[in-house]
């Protein structure tokens, strides 16, 4: 029987191999042989979990031809790979990918960093913060006290309580986008959210439109759904979205769904004006896709003088293009999972309807927390808060990277949580695994993109100041060091780092 559960087409993992780009090597270096590159090319895709466990590779002689190179040389990468313990074969039933024995299986999503390991390393992994206080502690007391009514009932309110959706919908309407508790269901978090709409709207095999690059773990978890992603590229640095390619894209796949961040975009940091917002729902219209705009970054502008565009739904104000989901994890923090979505009524209902076969429903005293925040101005002092901690950080590891990696390319973003930075011709994967090795770990390019693009970018987040972001810098520069030379010159064990 083979121990396979999915497979690997010689031109896909071709393509995604010849995405591993490194800059020339230099004077003294030495390369690899050919069938050493290979196995390391392959083994940091089972590494990054771009090319998952137990996929079947291809023969060898039809990856030979696919990359140009002699079947001896492939085989003597699988034969390398399988010593190493990731890969797999048996006769009659080809060879698979594994990881050897206690080495956790990669995701290929953006996992929080595991607890123990945060003595030693500096996770750039995950764009959150830790939680604001006294703001955090305040609202949990708060929902406790307003929690007895409630726990005389069954718990479930599959669209969430009906107190926090009014107070959602006020909130619409204060910024001039008139919204009635109906147009409201609160979730677990974005993700719950986008993840129940990916269910209604794009089921196995639906088009979705995504920026290129976008969130990773988003991109993860229409992939998990089946969905067919149809990447749009985004223009250089901060400039943000091609509309002209948008609508040419739209028009022409014919996407069931295209999702965008266009507050402070994750990972670019871009902010779409409104010019592009009213281009984008225009576009989305014609072609009947549904537009699901992500607001989680919406009120984390970080320079004073930022002047915030009006939200994507206001530019659909017949309700039928634009579905706006929004969260508390990013502005507030990432342990309070809640969620929302704003859509047309019968939208609502269906979503609801849907949900009895999934969670039923969000807890109900992580709702009351947020409900007691937006009730009494909490929210407001906390996000400001946010946003000071955030600033901070951005301008310490803007200042750390420009000294410590002046060849590193980046434009600094006004607001949200994440910095896309070119690496000087350098691959993200293989720096992600340097990373791992000189304690620092941070998420390569084409975790945010498709088939392999973005392998010259990593994307450092807004988690990390002062001494701390000034030792995340050293030892990116150490992981660079590694990648430029080819092996492991400069890499040192990572030492305890007490922020």
């Amino acid at each position: 029987m083979a121990q396979w559960t999915s497979a690997v087409g010689a031109a896909q993992l071709a393509r995604l191999l010849n995405s591993q780009q490194d800059r020339p090597a230099g004077p003294g270096t030495r390369r690899p042989p050919a069938y050493r590159a290979l196995a390391d090319g392959i083994r940091l895709l089972v590494l990054e979990g771009r090319v998952p466990v137990a996929a079947r590779l291809p023969a060898e002689r039809e990856l030979a031809l696919a990359l140009s190179v002699s079947r001896t040389t492939v085989a003597a990468a699988y034969e390398a790979l399988r010593t190493e313990g990731f890969l797999e074969s048996r006769r009659g039933a080809g060879s698979w990918t594994a990881v050897p024995a206690g080495n956790p299986v990669p995701a290929r999503g953006l996992e929080p960093l595991p607890p123990e390991a945060l003595g030693s390393m500096i996770d750039l992994g995950c764009a959150a913060l830790p939680a604001p206080e006294p703001w955090l502690t305040r609202a949990v007391q708060g929902a406790l006290e307003e929690l007895p009514p409630y726990a005389h009932t069954h718990g479930d309110y599959p669209a969430g309580l009906p107190a926090l959706r009014s107070m959602i919908a006020d909130r619409y309407t204060a910024r001039g986008i008139p919204t009635m508790p109906e147009q409201i269901m609160v979730t677990t978090g974005a993700m719950g959210a986008i993840d129940a709409i990916c269910h209604l709207f794009g089921g196995r095999g639906e088009r979705i439109a995504v920026e290129s690059p976008s969130y990773a773990n988003i991109l993860q978890l229409m992939r998990e759904a089946g969905a067919r992603l149809v990447p749009v590229a985004m223009a250089e640095g901060l400039d943000g979205w091609d509309l002209d390619r948008w609508r040419q894209v739209l028009r022409e796949a014919a996407p069931r769904i295209a999702y965008v961040v266009a507050d402070f975009h994750n990972p670019t940091g871009a902010l779409a004006d409104e010019d592009q917002r009213r281009r984008l729902v225009d576009a989305a219209r014609s072609a009947g896709t549904v537009l699901v705009a992500d607001e989680t970054m919406s009120e984390l502008w970080l320079d004073p003088d930022v002047e915030m565009p009006r939200p994507v739904c206001a530019f659909d104000p017949a309700g039928s293009t634009v579905i706006t989901v929004g969260s508390a994890s990013k502005a507030f923090w990432a342990g309070m999972r809640i969620g929302w979505v704003r859509a047309a009524p019968d939208v609502i209902r269906s979503l609801v309807a849907a949900r009895a076969y999934a969670d039923l429903g969000t807890p109900v005293l992580e709702q009351l927390a947020v409900n007691w925040l937006f009730g009494t101005g909490g929210w407001e002092q906390a996000v400001e808060a946010r946003r000071a901690q955030a600033r901070e950080n951005r301008d310490a590891l803007v200042a750390a990277v420009r000294r410590k990696l002046p060849g590193w390319e980046f434009e600094v973003p006004r607001g949200g949580l994440t910095l896309w930075v070119r690496t000087g011709g350098l691959s993200g994967s293989r720096l992600a695994e340097a990373g791992e090795r000189v304690g620092v770990r941070v998420p390569s390019g084409p975790r945010f993109g498709v088939d392999g693009a973005f392998e010259g970018y990593v994307r450092l987040p807004f988690t990390v100041g002062g001494a701390v972001a000034e030792e995340a810098a050293v030892r990116l520069a150490a992981a660079a060091r590694v990648v430029e030379t080819g092996g492991t010159s400069g890499a040192e064990a990572p030492r305890t780092f007490v922020a």
